[in-house]
């Protein structure tokens, strides 16, 4: 088997929410394999900036866009700006998401529906968008960034559950209505892995942090690294009959009921 069914060389990726995080991990990837990154982010221009010089600082080639993914207008001035600058967009990831960890039952309603906002609508609208030219073309990459919470629950994270469950849905619906047109939709499951957001929860003794490396087989948190064959893999050719399929990386947790915390 060639490795050019991996190569993603020549390829333009927008990557919504690669400023930091496991959003730079995965365009990061993408990167070093070839593909321009369009970063993506809406904080400020300075984040953006600072993202584009470590970018560039390891030869990726990056450009940046600050806008709002939940706002259909200014998505749709933005898809205009990278394709009349930058070119078609080739792959597309769905990653800009928020969680606000609150019981449900003292949730206010705006709080669940900003999340679902972020983290259902947005993918939604971007790709709506960007699925136009890809369809005009008949070729394209789609991934929206799921969760274990599409398909666990866990207290306090309800409204980002609901919305990780109803996007692994929309990736199979839109699988469903865009195969057709020789475009892939997918998605990446990430498990708990080690970036600055999950540092305070890390340290050990920590009950979270020791919750995790026993309930996770492979014992220990993921690299955001670890995502990057993911990424790679279902922005290339080789995944060119894959669709509507959710690709988890958690090591191994999705696999097993878990184990006594007594137990080796």
């Amino acid at each position: 088997m060639s490795l050019s069914l991996f190569d993603v060389k020549g390829k333009n990726a927008l990557v919504t929410g690669s400023t930091h995080g496991l959003g730079m991990a995965m365009a990061r990837g993408l990167g070093l394999a070839g593909a321009k990154i369009i970063v993506n982010g809406n904080s400020s221009q300075e984040k953006i900036d600072n993202a584009l010089k470590t970018y560039k600082a390891e030869g990726i080639d990056a450009v940046g866009y600050k806008f709002n993914v939940t706002d259909e207008a200014a998505v749709v001035e933005a898809i205009g700006k990278i394709e009349a600058e930058v070119g078609q967009i080739d792959i597309l990831i769905n990653n800009a998401g928020i969680i606000k960890r609150t019981p449900l039952a003292e949730m206010e309603v705006s709080d669940f529906k900003q999340v679902i906002d972020v983290d259902l609508v947005s993918p939604f609208i971007v790709s709506k968008h960007v699925v136009k030219g890809m369809i005009a073309r008949k070729e394209g990459k789609i991934i929206n960034i799921c969760s274990m919470m599409s398909e666990l629950g866990r207290n306090s994270v309800g409204a980002y559950a609901a919305a990780k469950g109803g996007l692994k849905m929309l990736t199979q619906n839109m699988a469903t209505e865009w195969a057709k047109y020789n475009i892939q939709v997918n998605g990446i499951g990430p498990g708990y892995f080690a970036t600055s957001q999950t540092a305070p929860i890390r340290v050990e003794g920590h009950p979270f942090n020791e919750f995790i490396i026993n309930r996770t087989p492979a014992a220990k948190w993921g690299d955001p690294n670890d995502l990057s064959g993911a990424a790679i893999f279902l922005s290339s050719k080789a995944s060119d009959f894959v669709n509507g399929h959710v690709l988890y990386v958690d090591g191994g947790i999705l696999a097993t009921i878990g184990k006594p915390s007594n137990e080796e």
